[in-house]
Parts: structure tokens; C-alpha cells; sequence
């Protein structure tokens, strides 16, 4: 009788483990589910704000000037104090993209709070970023995926941590996809950048490839399904002119780099300078966010996560030395903002760069090599994806991403030349991958406290 209780228990078990993995299926398309609902609820929130900025400083001709100028500063300012007074009181891991401290939980290096992570993430990232700090909306939607994933695996208490963090993964590529309505960016996203950290099995890149289609069928079903970026399509290069491509990798490497350093003493100076009095942090938020919004509201090319910007230059509206001049502006800018702690994401403000460089790199060969005759939607293209390979190296979700944006899918051979090289003139001169560098930061000052 007891043998055949043990065989009957050993056989519900071994079922239960033969089902489990559906089990996790469905739990992945419900974060997904959730990611996409959320991430949607956020862009159209952030939308929202960013239209009556720009609305404000048109129609508001009746109040004066001075005071116009004192509200499109002031405002902004509040919100960025409040975001970071969230930041600072309620979860300072929801600082900055949030992608590290994924990575980190990952590894079990870094706790999960989603209780607090989430409502957080949400508002403080809609204060920051709808002030018109130069920050990406993909760094809230990925740490809310996450946290997403983590709240459905504790409300299901699964205590596997492999399930957990499969359904950790799919969130992160679920938010990448809403940012970006970029579902196969959004899973080379952990297969890539989270290649360390990320377990694989066949059960997990399952999940991963749900929680993403099931995160870009909600984004589509809320707003569209349009690529997010609305720049001419261009056709394939000419063969002969492939070696550029390769130069503009190496020059992308370089300013790649540069960008990860500067950006790294920023957050280290900044951090110094936070720790003398716990309002400097709060302080240096209102500057930000006020300086931006005043920006925003009247150079809107000099504020903003950099989308508006793209589809101007690739229509040749400014000249190359206003564009030079853009392009210094947004570098130092993004710098600051992303260095400041703000809770937001540097993917879309490194891709606006990108295309700032490509057209700017295209003026010049449109100038010594007039013979190749390729358009600027081209350049754009290659040196946003390019950017991102040297910034965050992980050359092959660059590549995608910018394809499902921007429909760019003639270009594949010029962009793995164009990423390849950046990333590896980004390697060669010793530039940390910059989510990883952010992550072992992260970890010495945990481990110092």
C-alpha cells in the first residue's frame, strides 16, 4: 500500500514538472500583458505632458512674458524635485535606467522591491522625463517589466528561482518591445545584454518570445502599430561604398566611449557631491528638470528623449553648423541628465545622437563623394544603431531595434559593418560595456556601506 502511494505521489510530481513550463507560459504572457498596458499607459501619459508644453509656450500669448518664462521653468522644476524626492525617499534603485539593477537580480545580487519599484519607476520616470530631461522612456518600461515579473511570481509563490527569473527576463524584453514596439529587439535584448545573466533553456527563451509578442500585441492595441520613427525608407548601397560605413563605425566607437566615460565620473561626482546634504540630490533634480523644460518648451531640439529631432535632421532642416552645435549641446546634456540619477533611460537619447552624427557625417560625403549618392535617411540609420553598439555593446539588439523602427531592413549589410566596427573600436580602447560598469559601481558601493 505504501509503495504504491509513494509511486502515485511520484507520478503527480513528475506530471506537475512535464506542466510546469506551460505554467510558465501563461505567466510570461501575463506580464507581457502588463508590461504592454502599463508601458502604453505610460507613453500616452508622457505624451500628454510633453503636448501641453509644447502647447503652453504657443498659446499662452495673453500672459506676460516674464511670468510665461517663470511657469515653463518653475513647473518642470516641481516635477523634477518630486521625481527625485520619490527616488531618494522610496526606492533609489529605480535611479537611472533600472537595466543594471535588473542584471543585478539576475544574479541575485539585487533585491526586487516591486511594491515600491513600481509606482516609483512610473511616476518619478513620467516627472523626469515629461519635464524634458533628455532621457529614454525604454529605462522605465524595462524596470517596470521586471518588477512586473517578479510581482507575478510572488503572487503565484513560485519559489523556483529559474521560473522567477524567466519571468524577470520576459518583462525586461517585454519593456525594450513597448518602448519600442520592437518585439524582436526586445527579446535579443536578453539574449544579448543579459547574456550573462540570463539562464537559458528552451522553456526560458519560450517565455522570453511570449512575454514580448504578448507585450507588443497589447502596445498595437492600444495606440498602433506604425514603426515609432516616420523617416524616408532608404534603399541598398552601392557596394563600393561599404568602407564608409566602416569609418563611421570607428568614429561612433570613439564618441561611444567617450559618452561611457564621461557619463561614469558624472554619476561618481555626482554621487560625492548628493552624500553632503540629502536635498542636493532633490536640488539638483528642480535645476534639471527646470532648465529642460524652459528648454524644451521654446528649442525643443535642445530637450526631449531626442525623437522630434530625428525626423527634421534627416529632412535636412539645419545647416551643418547649427547641427554641430545641436549635437555638442545633446552630448554634454545627455550626459548630465543620465548622470544625474534621474529615473530614465539612455537608449533613445544615445539613437538621437546617433542621428544627429550620421547626418552630419553625411553632409561630408555627400560633399567629397558625391558619386555614391546616399541619402541622409541612410546615415541616420546606420549611426543610430552604431551609437548604441559602442554605448551599451550589444551591437546585434542595436541593429534590430533600429530595423523595427524605422523600416531601415535594406540596410542589414551596412549596419553590421557600421555596429561591428563601433563596438569593436569600443573595445579596443578599453570603454566598459556601460550597464555593466554602472552595475559593478553599484555593487562596491553596496558592499562599502
Amino acid at each position: 500500500m505504501n509503495n504504491k502511494m509513494i509511486t502515485l505521489i511520484t507520478e503527480k510530481i513528475i506530471s506537475w514538472q512535464k506542466r510546469a513550463p506551460f505554467l510558465i507560459f501563461i505567466l510570461a504572457a501575463v506580464v507581457g500583458t502588463f508590461t504592454g498596458l502599463i508601458g502604453s499607459l505610460f507613453q500616452l501619459s508622457l505624451n500628454f505632458i510633453l503636448n501641453w508644453h509644447e502647447n503652453f509656450s504657443k498659446y499662452s500669448l495673453e500672459i506676460p512674458y516674464y511670468l510665461k518664462y517663470f511657469l515653463l521653468f518653475i513647473i518642470p522644476a516641481l516635477m523634477g524635485a518630486i521625481s527625485f524626492y520619490l527616488v531618494r525617499k522610496y526606492a533609489p534603485e529605480t535611479s537611472g535606467s533600472g537595466i543594471p539593477e535588473v542584471e543585478g537580480a539576475l544574479m541575485d545580487l539585487r533585491p526586487i522591491r516591486w511594491k515600491r519599484v513600481l509606482p516609483v519607476k512610473f511616476v518619478g520616470g513620467l516627472a523626469a522625463l515629461g519635464s524634458g530631461m533628455i532621457l529614454g522612456r525604454e529605462g522605465p518600461t524595462v524596470q517596470i517589466g521586471a518588477n512586473l515579473g517578479k510581482m507575478v511570481s510572488d503572487t503565484c509563490k513560485l519559489e523556483n528561482k529559474e521560473s522567477q527569473h524567466t519571468l524577470i527576463s520576459a518583462g525586461a524584453g517585454a519593456g525594450i518591445t513597448t518602448a519600442f514596439n520592437a518585439p524582436l529587439g526586445g527579446i535579443l535584448f536578453v539574449i544579448e545584454e543579459m547574456r550573462a545573466e540570463f539562464s537559458y533553456t528552451k522553456s526560458s527563451i519560450l517565455a522570453v518570445f511570449i512575454g514580448c509578442i504578448s507585450a507588443c500585441l497589447t502596445y498595437q492595441l492600444i495606440i498602433n502599430s506604425a514603426p515609432i520613427l516616420t523617416i524616408s525608407t532608404p534603399n541598398s548601397v552601392p557596394l563600393n561604398s561599404l568602407w564608409l560605413f566602416i569609418i563611421l563605425g570607428f568614429v561612433l566607437g570613439i564618441i561611444g566611449s567617450c559618452s561611457n566615460f564621461l557619463i561614469l565620473k558624472t554619476r561618481s561626482f555626482l554621487a560625492s557631491f548628493y552624500n553632503k546634504n540629502k536635498f542636493n540630490f532633490i536640488i539638483t533634480g528642480a535645476v534639471l528638470a527646470g532648465t529642460f523644460g524652459l528648454l524644451f518648451s521654446f528649442r525643443s531640439e535642445l530637450a526631449g528623449d531626442g525623437f522630434n529631432v530625428i525626423p527634421k535632421v534627416v529632412e535636412g532642416l539645419y545647416g551643418f553648423y547649427p547641427l554641430f552645435l545641436i549635437l555638442i549641446f545633446r552630448f554634454f546634456a545627455t550626459i548630465i541628465s543620465f548622470g544625474s540619477g534621474a529615473p530614465g533611460g539612455i537608449f533613445s537619447p544615445t539613437m538621437a545622437l546617433g542621428a544627429i552624427i550620421g547626418v552630419l557625417f553625411g553632409f561630408i560625403i555627400q560633399d567629397f563623394f558625391p558619386n555614391y549618392d546616399i541619402n541622409l535617411a541612410t546615415f541616420t540609420i546606420l549611426a543610430m544603431a552604431g551609437l548604441f553598439a559602442a554605448t551599451i555593446r550589444a551591437p546585434l539588439t542595436g541593429i534590430v531595434i533600429v530595423m523595427e523602427m524605422t523600416n531601415g531592413y535594406m540596410l542589414i549589410l551596412p549596419l553590421i559593418l557600421t555596429c561591428s566596427a563601433a563596438s569593436f573600436m569600443a573595445q579596443t580602447l578599453g570603454s566598459s560595456p556601460l550597464y555593466s560598469a554602472i552595475l559593478e559601481n553599484t555593487l562596491k558601493n553596496q558592499k562599502s556601506v
